[in-house]
């Protein structure tokens, strides 16, 4: 464990950081989960509502820093492709 006064400190950021950090990547899975399901129910107008949100949630992780900005681009394009596939 660390002695320093500044050692300590910086711990105890990690610690915040880190369940930030977690908490914001447990939001984008779960999105991006609701969204798939959403897919497979087949419900055009259901998916279309839950793509948005899930776009808002990319769009947020990438601000935060959880996503590259050209992964989130692919997420969003490739849901959208599946999106527009349903009939």
């Amino acid at each position: 464990m660390a002695n320093h006064f500044s050692a300590l400190k910086r711990a105890r950021q990690t610690e915040k950081r880190t369940a930030r950090n977690r908490a914001n990547s447990s939001q984008l899975r779960t999105a991006l989960r609701s969204m798939r399901e959403s897919l497979e129910k087949g419900d055009k107008t259901a998916a279309s509502q839950v793509y948005r949100e899930t776009v808002s949630t990319l769009d947020k992780a990438t601000k935060k820093g959880i996503l590259h900005e050209n992964t989130a681009s692919r997420y969003k394009s490739r849901l959208s492709t599946r999106l527009s596939a349903l009939k």
